[in-house]
């Protein structure tokens, strides 16, 4: 992950709504949400919701499949790791053992 990438992935995080979309989404991973359970499950309006998932998956956080009328949208965890992993690229001077605890506390328990 690149910088340019590192700050998109960021400015689509950083956004209320966007945020408890990609929660959901990794809440609901692998398997993925179709977009009108988003919308039912967070309340969100179908033009507000597609706007969001539109910024997410330019960012690279999110993937759609279509599946028959629906779009079933998935968190993109190696996204987010890569992300984690550029943020924490020189965490602690490089000593992994210093480190070792945060990445633990980061890893996913899929």
């Amino acid at each position: 992950m690149n910088t340019k990438q590192t700050l998109d992935a960021l400015s689509a995080l950083g956004h209320d709504g966007r945020l408890a979309i990609f929660r959901l989404l990794v809440r609901h991973a692998p398997d993925g949400l179709n977009a009108g359970e988003i919308a039912s499950a967070l309340n969100f309006r179908a033009n507000t919701l597609s706007a969001n998932l539109t910024v997410l998956a330019n960012a690279g956080l999110v993937s759609g499949e279509r599946e028959g009328r629906h779009i079933r949208y998935r968190a993109d965890l190696d996204a987010m790791r890569a992300l984690m992993a550029f943020l924490l690229e020189d965490c602690c001077g490089g000593s992994a053992d210093i480190c070792r605890p945060i990445l633990d506390e980061i890893t996913c328990r899929c």
